[in-house]
């Protein structure tokens, strides 16, 4: 067990088990469907080391991913590149390393891997509708039915292997239906393909699988029923149907703990300076219109008693963008010293954070099973998994 005593903020406090848990759920809602992990979503290697241990496939972004995979024991064979523009010496590196799939959504990117990685399977990403997800992909992602066709066409002339099809209905979706919808698209373009003899050996669904930030999502149950009936209406059964979770499985793993360096009142608002902040992983906050709520709570012991104050929280540096929540409901009696936890933090956080201005990033702190403790025996336990509610 590990507690929010151990060491100096910041860190990210995880659990490996939190992660295998959601990844053997989500195992039981779409078993047709094959996972790879997202490396880029949270690539501690006791995360990694735990989905592998668990038969976990995984896909990457670039070679640097491949190589850290790699380096922990997972043949490159197994892994999918699902970046659609990649630098040539990534293609002929992880070629070289045995990756033999890469995604695709131009011809220039066709020529790529023939040049860099000849015999290569490719498969093509489709465009497809994302407008309920709180990231969408599609402006700078993907292509029509007609384009994918013909870039499939297109590497089979130049030697490649047509291998499948792909999309991504956008990051933290809440839209079951969008996965329906996007496997029908992508069912027209198979039935398309078979028409001029090309049989598809995967469809890829991608990721946008939510995760819990404090209000309702759809379980993943529901998002698994969703698939299922697009997956019917596909002309032939592939021989691999992948997707490509990575906040869904990673997000609740983990709470990040900082502490409070000071307390300001200016503008007529309170603020909170803290040692981590939006250039130490926590860019999200601002890449949201309305912010991203992450559920908070605090270690002092009248937390759940105390009146609650909006604060502005911001981080260490001298920069005013590292502000990261706007009205953030906290005790009205924080002050320095107090820590602060930021839950559903375990994605996209570390793989964000930098050390702008010479503090450091957070330490990742994961453990089979972790748990946060707060300063007082009377505050209320969190109320989903190891991580607490937002106040207010």
């Amino acid at each position: 067990m590990l507690t929010e005593a151990a060491g100096p903020t910041p860190f990210l406090l995880g659990s490996t088990d939190l992660v295998t848990s959601k990844l053997r759920r989500f195992r039981s809602a779409i078993p047709e469907v094959q996972p790879f992990y997202a490396v880029k979503c949270n690539p501690d290697v006791a995360v990694l080391d735990a989905l592998a241990a668990e038969g976990c496939r995984f896909e990457v972004a670039s070679l640097g991913e491949l190589e850290l995979l790699v380096g922990l024991g997972v043949r490159a064979a197994d892994v999918l590149y699902s970046n659609t523009v990649k630098p040539a010496s990534h293609v002929r590196g992880a070629a070289e390393l045995g990756l033999w799939r890469f995604a695709v959504d131009s011809v220039g990117e066709v020529a790529k891997i023939a040049r860099e990685a000849p015999g290569s399977a490719v498969y093509v990403r489709l465009a497809v509708d994302d407008d309920q997800s709180a990231f969408p992909l599609s402006r700078k992602f993907g292509v029509d039915g007609g384009k994918a066709v013909a870039l499939l066409l297109e590497a089979r002339d130049r030697g490649l292997r047509p291998y499948g099809l792909t999309f991504h209905v956008g990051s933290q979706s809440t839209a079951p239906a969008a996965w329906t919808t996007a496997l029908r698209r992508a069912a027209l373009v198979a039935a398309e393909l078979l028409d001029i003899g090309i049989r598809l050996d995967m469809v890829d669904i991608g990721g946008g699988f939510p995760a819990w930030y404090g209000t309702p999502v759809p379980e993943i149950e529901e998002i698994g029923a969703a698939i299922t009936c697009g997956l019917a209406s596909l002309p032939y059964e592939p021989e691999l149907l992948a997707a490509e979770p990575g906040r869904h499985l990673a997000a609740e793993s983990a709470v990040m703990v900082a502490s409070v360096l000071g307390r300001e009142r200016r503008g007529g608002q309170d603020w909170l300076h803290t040692d981590v902040g939006a250039y130490h992983g926590l860019i999200e906050t601002q890449q949201s219109p309305s912010g991203w709520p992450y559920p908070l709570w605090t270690s002092r012991s009248d937390h759940a008693t105390a009146p609650s104050l909006a604060y502005v929280v911001t981080g260490p540096t001298c920069d005013s963008a590292d502000t990261f929540l706007d009205r953030a409901l906290l005790p009205a009696t924080m002050a320095e010293g107090d820590r602060l936890y930021i839950a559903s933090a375990g994605a996209y956080t570390l793989s964000y954070a930098s050390s702008f201005n010479g503090f450091p990033p957070p330490q990742a702190r994961y453990a089979a099973s972790a748990t946060v403790t707060t300063a007082s025996e009377g505050v209320p336990q969190p109320p989903r998994a190891a991580v607490p509610r937002r106040v207010g």
